[in-house]
């Protein structure tokens, strides 16, 4: 048997044939593709479709407001304690606490009118190369980890080897 592997390709012919193995091979690294370049224009489809609606948007810009306006003058009172006018600055503490209070009011508000399943949703985006779904607020280490992953990897070595073959088809 180790006669025949090492005379084979000396055979006359041998060399000259194509058995359309690599075309072959090509046409299902291709089809692979496609059908996770599908994947991702789905899930990007998907996730335009769960964008909130004029009302919720309205009430998690109102939170968000808030958020601001209380942030703002805590600033403003620390700076006025600062500078020694105290008085000035407790009154705007006690304007804080008020908006605190509408703050919890409006985050309440947003969340009762919100649907249930877009209650436990995150800002989601999709992945170029291997459709999977990434949070935009994940740490540092969690994008590392997705990045490095065998899936993701994966995906970018079949990419390569895809415009690798295409590369040497065209030049033969």
């Amino acid at each position: 048997s180790s006669g025949i592997n090492a005379e084979w390709p000396l055979r006359p012919g041998n060399k000259d044939k194509n058995y359309g193995f690599e075309k072959e091979a090509l046409e299902i690294l291709e089809d692979f593709l496609r059908t996770c370049e599908r994947k991702v224009e789905a899930a990007k489809k998907r996730l335009e479709d769960q964008v909130l609606d004029e009302d919720s948007e309205t009430r998690a810009n109102k939170v968000h407001d808030i958020a601001e306006q209380i942030g703002q003058k805590l600033a403003k009172a620390e700076q006025l304690g600062n500078e020694g006018e105290v008085e000035e600055s407790v009154s705007l503490l006690a304007e804080i606490e008020k908006l605190k209070v509408e703050k919890r009011q409006a985050e309440e508000d947003y969340r009762n009118n919100l649907p249930q399943p877009q209650l436990q949703q995150q800002k989601l985006r999709v992945c170029e190369i291997c459709a999977a779904y990434l949070c935009l607020y994940d740490n540092d280490r969690r994008l590392a980890d997705h990045f490095g992953g065998k899936l993701h990897m994966g995906f970018i070595q079949k990419r390569k080897k895809y415009r690798l073959r295409l590369c040497v088809d065209t030049t033969a």
